[in-house]
């Protein structure tokens, strides 16, 4: 039997951080994490926009709500882009002076195969920058938050897309030559290398912190809009495979399941069980051999420091000296 959200055990008392929630996939996720009691904060760079999805979370997410002791669905919207290492500064320094534990950090918005090489304010690639940069500084101040909950979990949307990906430290960046796509894949690729050393690095430190990579197959989203647009490329990319794409509340399944469901485990990478893994239900699924190479993942993991100047604390609490 495929799973469902309707598996999705009760989630009252959690809180659930989703980047890029005001669409797309991150908004499905968040929908189906509200609906199930969690306290879900919709990250966004755009306020407005924002602010419009939440009310509209705040509809759907009634329907069906099945959180214990909630009168209706609770979620709110902060700011924050990916794309400025301050933003991102000053997101977490909000949140942690709430010391309020993180349950469920949702790695998810991102940006794709952007026509022309563009520049986050750091001076980053912007698909590099926004997708992976952006993705593992928040991640590394969320975890005094993270290490607060009681099975804290993060969770990496990656993309079928890292299959032609590449970690080329000598054009990280594109400095040296720029291809819309070619960049895209290299920060999915980043995604999971990310997020397959955090998963490594917790399991070594002794840590509870979980982390799982997930992908949503190919799902209609406004990343494309956003993104390429509609030129000749994508049109004969996405043109031909639209009946074997998925809306996004499918696409979101595999997000959810990761993020909610008990029997997601650390290090696993979740897609969909259709034909070459485009649409379905929610399974564990193979990455590229590459993405799973600790040499390079070490390495990246260092040159991310080094980047945005954020250095990880410790996955897990310090022994506590029992010898006095």
């Amino acid at each position: 039997m495929s799973w469902t959200p309707a598996q999705i055990p009760n989630l009252s008392g959690k809180t659930a951080l989703i980047t890029g929630a005001n669409s797309g996939i991150g908004y499905q996720a968040a929908v189906e994490l509200a609906r199930h009691g969690a306290h879900v904060i919709l990250a966004v760079r755009d306020v407005h926009k924002g602010h419009d999805a939440l009310q509209k979370l705040l509809r759907e997410a009634a329907v069906g709500h099945v959180g214990q002791g909630l009168t209706r669905p609770t979620a709110e919207i902060a700011l924050l882009d990916l794309a400025s290492l301050a933003s991102i500064r000053n997101f977490a320094l909000g949140f942690n002076a709430r010391r309020l534990p993180l349950d469920i950090l949702i790695n998810n918005a991102g940006v794709m195969a952007l026509p022309t090489r563009q520049l986050t304010e750091d001076g980053f690639e912007r698909q590099f920058g926004t997708n992976h940069l952006g993705h593992f500084t928040l991640t590394g101040y969320m975890v005094p938050q993270l290490l607060g909950a009681e099975e804290p979990r993060v969770v990496t949307v990656s993309s079928l897309a890292h299959r032609n990906g590449k970690i080329d430290f000598d054009n990280l960046q594109s400095e040296r030559s720029y291809t819309p796509w070619k960049a895209y894949q290299n920060s999915k690729l980043a995604n999971l290398l990310f997020a397959f050393e955090l998963h490594r690095r917790a399991r070594a430190q002794g840590s509870k912190l979980i982390s799982i990579a997930c992908h949503p197959g190919i799902s209609r989203t406004q990343i494309v809009t956003n993104g390429p647009g509609s030129d000749l490329k994508t049109s004969i990319l996405f043109g031909p495979l639209k009946f074997l794409t998925s809306p996004d509340t499918e696409g979101a399944e595999p997000t959810v399941y990761a993020a909610a469901d008990p029997n997601a485990h650390s290090g696993e990478f979740i897609g969909p069980d259709g034909f070459l893994e485009f649409r379905g239900h929610p399974k564990v699924v193979r990455a590229r051999k590459k993405a799973c190479d600790p040499e390079v993942a070490q390495k990246l993991w260092a040159v991310s420091e080094q980047l945005t100047g954020l250095t990880f604390r410790r996955l897990a609490p310090l022994p506590t000296d029992t010898s006095s």
